[in-house]
């Protein structure tokens, strides 16, 4: 057991303390040889910044992800008389080729009539400008949320809004960039596996500022896109800015476009020397800065006028120039100030990206996606953008070739490598196409055939299972807990009907569920759906009822949209796959939810383009309009996988070949990138050596990963909430060598939280998780005399799990 909080045994590395400026020199004191330097100041630089060290729990109840009541026995067994009959369903394996998978939105049409519609929400839209429907769950939210005062994260880098603090007292926009010696582990640093790690956040080793910008300056965005936007400083009393800053994912350089504004290059961290070097193209000026950290950054500037840049050492925390200038200031670290890299820079100096455009094409089990970047080059520079390892695993040829010898460390991703090019394509050869409703693993595919004694024992858990009431169950005040109600008994009728072959008991259950879901699919829940066209979503009325943020997980607020959605997705797609006469009554109103979570065009006026996926790194993100200083965080990559899983079976169901291929994608990226980042293998290399033992992230956040929950910090629970629920993609995303490796860390007999030590769902969570691997000591303890319904959680069944560990050859 671990304490909920995280320890303060971190705060040695906390505030800096604020230092007087030096007293300012003319150029002709310190210009000699095209170096300025200053004697190294008496007071520490600014190196230390500031760590978070509690759990930042806005919109996030301490709630279990499933009720934790026993469901009671039903009184009575489903009848099984009906005049509905299901008709011949046809396997669920679909091999398309399609050149462009996001060149079409599922709709242009305005969200499903029977959602209410509304034009405000509890958060207001601040300083974002000229913007429809608008990005909730980015990278960049910090910059119009709250105080306007948390980081963003554009990987390797970081910036800040600087609002007079430090040793700078500086008024601009700071530049920040950790290396991995520079983390804080906890709250024993020397234990191993430790706990969590977090990057100093706050260190200033360079500011963009300028002589406009002071108090009462403001910071506006706009142009808000899936993988940018643009940051705005604006001078108190001014309407236009003084700097923007084009923030794109993976952005090589750091670019400050200044509208005729004086310039000022600060640091808290203080210059040692800086030196003018030799221009590396027409028109662009070129600094080296050495910083007191021993860490050498590069600036160039380009002016529109090609006049060029001169800028004066005054102190050792500001570079001033002499006068307005009109054109980019870009920066990037040079890690060893070391040749090759400074070359690459050289050749990129002067270009810069402002968004980038997704496209992606499929043929059978293979596809590839690419990022394509919208450009401003000088000169006809090149572009360098930074890939994270999941990228280099997976690119193609041509894309590697880009690769320079340029590699900085993320803050929650491993190194990021410096690639050169105006796009990049990812192949993914293998995307699991062939997997439907069924069981599946890797050696026997999807599994619709088990043998004649699992089929009857199936078929005895589903008559209960499906006599259930299932309007009790699902008509709740939680959208998250009522989909994985929906979702439990549409595994079952599945089950039921397509691997135990009674198709009069999974007749009467379909009707049941048809019933059930009407109170959704008609809007009439406790806290129904609502669109709202401020931030441009459907989203609970919960908050707006109640005035609490955390109702319903945050769902009001945008949090966790893909996780809830997708348990409604996939019971649906369990419906209609079984009653398609059901579909045209309600495929608009399941598309409203794929549109909401998962958008592919720009061409749909009503919902910002793939809210959740985050398409640079690689999986979602779940935290919404909540200001985070951390930034964003992901708690769950199986219920993440589980929407993707969804979509994808859904788009089959409804014949739309483009959504279903995306969801094969999603997953072979999800597969991907959870292995690097998320669930770790012993050969783990982009986590910290002396964390991965704890075998997944707990919650990765953009500048942290801690080994939690923000419901308890029981094993059972840390490790779960990357398992539930267990489904056909399982067995794709978590590989049975992590599964092995985990299950021997934590839940084998003799380890440090054995299965049978685990009370109440959890235990069945963690036995059907045990059928990825070793199906048959699931299916035994299923149908053995230990097995009780207080192990199944509210999402569970016993018809479900029996039918994965004998689809896993559980049961001979």
């Amino acid at each position: 057991m671990k304490y909920l909080s995280l320890f303060t045994a971190l705060q040695a590395a906390c505030l800096t303390q604020a230092l007087p400026l030096l007293q300012a020199q003319t150029p002709n004191d310190i210009l000699a040889a095209g170096v300025q330097s200053l004697p190294s100041p008496s007071e520490a630089p600014g190196t230390t910044g500031i760590i978070h060290v509690a759990l930042e729990t806005a919109g996030y109840p301490h709630l279990q992800p499933f009720a934790t009541q026993v469901i009671p026995s039903p009184s009575s067994t489903i009848s099984v008389a009906g005049n509905k009959t299901i008709a011949q369903v046809k396997p669920l394996i679909a091999a398309a080729t399609i050149s462009n998978i996001f060149a079409s939105p599922i709709s242009t049409e305005a969200p499903s009539s029977v959602v209410w519609s509304r034009p405000d929400h509890p958060v207001e839209k601040l300083g974002i400008t000229n913007q429809g429907p608008t990005e909730t769950n980015k990278f960049y939210a910090n910059f119009f949320l709250g105080s306007q005062s948390n980081a963003v994260w554009t990987h390797p880098y970081s910036l800040l809004l600087s609002q007079g603090g430090g040793n700078a007292f500086s008024y601009g926009v700071s530049i920040t960039h950790d290396e991995a010696d520079q983390r804080a582990y906890g709250p024993n640093a020397t234990a191993d596996p430790v706990e969590f790690y977090i990057n100093p956040i706050g260190i200033q080793s360079l500011i963009f500022s300028a002589a406009e910008l002071g108090p009462g300056m403001s910071l506006t965005t706009d142009t808000l896109t899936a993988f940018s936007a643009n940051a705005n400083l604006v001078p108190s009393g001014a309407t236009t800015p003084a700097i923007s800053f084009p923030m794109v994912q993976g952005m090589g350089f750091v670019t400050g476009i200044y509208h005729g504004a004086t310039p000022f290059i600060d640091t808290s961290v203080f210059f040692r020397t800086i030196t003018l070097l030799a221009s590396p193209a027409a028109g662009v000026t070129k600094y080296k800065l050495l910083l007191d950290d021993g860490n050498t950054w590069l600036l160039y500037a380009t002016a529109q006028d090609g006049s060029g840049l001169t800028l004066t050492l005054l102190n050792t925390t500001r570079l001033e120039a002499s006068g307005p200038f009109a054109g980019i200031i870009q920066v990037a670290k040079n890690p060893g100030d070391v040749a090759a890299q400074e070359a690459s820079y050289d050749s990129c100096a002067g270009t810069y990206a402002t968004r980038a455009t997704l496209s992606a094409s499929v043929d059978g089990v293979s596809g590839s996606y690419s990022l394509s970047w919208t450009k401003v080059a000088a000169n006809g520079a090149d572009l360098i953008m930074m890939a994270l390892p999941h990228h280099v695993q997976s690119m193609d040829s041509t894309t590697s070739a880009g690769q320079t010898a340029i590699q900085l460390q993320t803050t929650t991703k491993g190194l990021a490598t410096g690639v050169i090019g105006d796009s990049w394509t990812m192949v993914e050869p293998s995307m699991p196409v062939g997997i439907g409703f069924a069981p599946w693993n890797a050696n026997s595919d999807s599994t619709n055939t088990i043998p004649a004694a699992a089929m009857t024992a199936i078929d005895n858990a589903g008559t209960s299972d499906l006599s259930q009431d299932m309007n009790a169950q699902s008509n709740l005040n939680s959208m998250y807990y009522s989909g994985k109600a929906l979702a439990k008994f549409a595994a079952a009728i599945y089950a039921v009907h397509d691997l135990a072959g009674d198709v009069s008991t999974a007749q009467a259950g379909l009707a049941k569920l048809e019933e059930a879901y009407e109170l959704f699919a008609n809007n009439t829940q406790i806290y129904p759906l609502v669109y709202e066209s401020q931030w441009g979503g459907v989203v609970s009325t919960a908050s707006y009822v109640t005035g609490n943020s955390g109702d319903d997980f945050g769902n009001t607020y945008y949090n966790d949209h893909h996780f809830h959605w997708s348990y409604f997705i996939y019971a649906a797609s369990i419906i209609a796959y079984l009653d398609p006469a059901w579909l045209p009554a309600h495929q608009d109103w399941v598309n409203t939810l794929v549109r909401d979570a998962s958008n592919p065009s720009m061409d749909d006026p009503y919902f910002p383009v793939s809210r959740s996926f985050d398409w640079y790194h690689g999986h979602s993100w779940a935290k919404g309009l909540f200001n985070s200083g951390d930034g964003k965080d992901q708690e769950s990559t199986s219920e993440d996988a589980f929407f993707s899983y969804a979509i994808k079976v859904w788009g089959h169901t409804i014949g739309d070949t483009a959504m279903e291929a995306r969801g094969n994608l999603m997953l072979a990226v999800q597969k991907r990138s959870f292995r690097n980042y998320f669930l770790f293998e012993s050969t783990n290399v982009n986590q910290p050596a002396n964390f991965i033992g704890n075998k997944n992230t707990g919650i990765l956040f953009e500048n942290k990963v801690d080994h939690t929950t923000y419901f308890g910090t029981n094993d059972e629970y840390i490790q779960g909430i990357h398992m539930i629920p267990i489904n056909p993609s399982s067995a794709y995303t978590r590989n049975q060598i992590f599964v092995t490796e985990e299950w021997n860390t934590y839940f084998c007999d003799g380890c440090v939280d054995p299965v049978n030590n685990v009370t109440g769902g959890w235990r069945g969570i963690l036995y059907s998780n045990l059928a990825l691997i070793d199906a048959v000591t699931t299916w035994n303890w299923l149908t053995g005399s230990g097995f009780d319904a207080q192990y199944l959680d509210d999402g569970a069944s016993l018809t479900w799990y029996l039918a994965l560990a004998a689809g896993m050859g559980g049961a001979g």
